[in-house]
């Protein structure tokens, strides 16, 4: 799935929304990786919305190309896009010549992906360069492994879609099996340092919010915080050596956009 830009909330206001909800719901519940995948179930439409409409100002002056030119400068071909949302990724590869199989665990954002992708390719024939493919299949992050995916591939990317904490690092446990030798895994995640806030610099669960976006969105997705370190560890404890780490910025003003990390396999 593609995430949005994240407003965050104070521990405070968060709390004080938890009070208000009905008796019985418990902390798991507010923050848990279930919780991300059920909001994504409810804003699928606004999303897509928000993405053919370029509504989100950091995509489209420093995001969307900052990770389109980290993945087309790699010695690859073939892409795996995790969390691919509506797809504008796996279409943008495709049109660059890649071959791109794109999953996602919501079936609203699967169809969007599927019908655009259809829409391009009988409406621009010659939008999508020679060798270029994309395919789209439904596929959780919990179901993820190289059996269910048996295609190996030499870049698997995952474009702020990395929001949760036991299937983020079940991911990672996977990932690399789904990679030839010397693949590389991408991930382009909001900037630690900037989406910290106020809060401790530690890992955990936040509270997300809509703010910036249309009345359209409810229910926003929790996320888990990690910090630079904890990022880097993830690759390092899963067979992959962080090769490039780089810090996308805003041109008028020179404030960080995102962070995006790439690993290479090193078995």
């Amino acid at each position: 799935m593609s995430c949005c830009r994240i407003a965050l909330r104070s521990e405070k206001a968060w709390y004080t929304e938890l009070l208000g909800d009905v008796a019985g719901t418990n902390l798991m519940e507010k923050y848990s990786d279930e919780k991300i995948i059920d909001s994504w179930h409810k804003n699928a439409s606004p999303w897509i919305t928000a993405i053919q409409e370029r509504q989100i100002e950091s995509r489209k002056r420093v995001t969307d190309s900052a990770i389109t030119d980290v993945l087309v400068s790699l010695a690859g071909h073939s892409v795996l896009d995790l969390g691919c949302g509506e797809g504008w990724l796996c279409r943008k590869l495709a049109s660059l010549g890649l071959v791109t199989l794109g999953i996602d665990a919501v079936p609203e954002l699967l169809a969007s992906a599927k019908q655009a992708s259809a829409t391009l390719s009988s409406a621009k024939p010659s939008s999508v360069v020679q060798g270029g493919k994309v395919e789209f299949r439904h596929i959780d992050y919990q179901s993820l492994s190289a059996k269910v995916v048996e295609e190996k591939f030499d870049i698997a990317v995952s474009n702020f879609s990395l929001l949760g904490k036991e299937s983020v690092e079940r991911l990672f446990n996977v990932v690399p099996d789904m990679l030839k030798d010397g693949g590389y895994f991408v991930v382009q995640t909001l900037h630690p340092v900037i989406s910290c806030g106020k809060d401790p610099y530690k890992d955990g669960w936040r509270g997300g919010s809509w703010d910036g976006f249309s009345r359209e969105f409810v229910d926003p997705a929790p996320w888990y915080f990690r910090t630079l370190e904890s990022w880097c560890d993830l690759f390092y404890q899963h067979q992959l050596q962080l090769v490039s780490i780089k810090e996308p910025i805003y041109p008028n003003t020179g404030s960080i956009a995102s962070l995006i990390l790439v690993g290479k396999v090193h078995r």
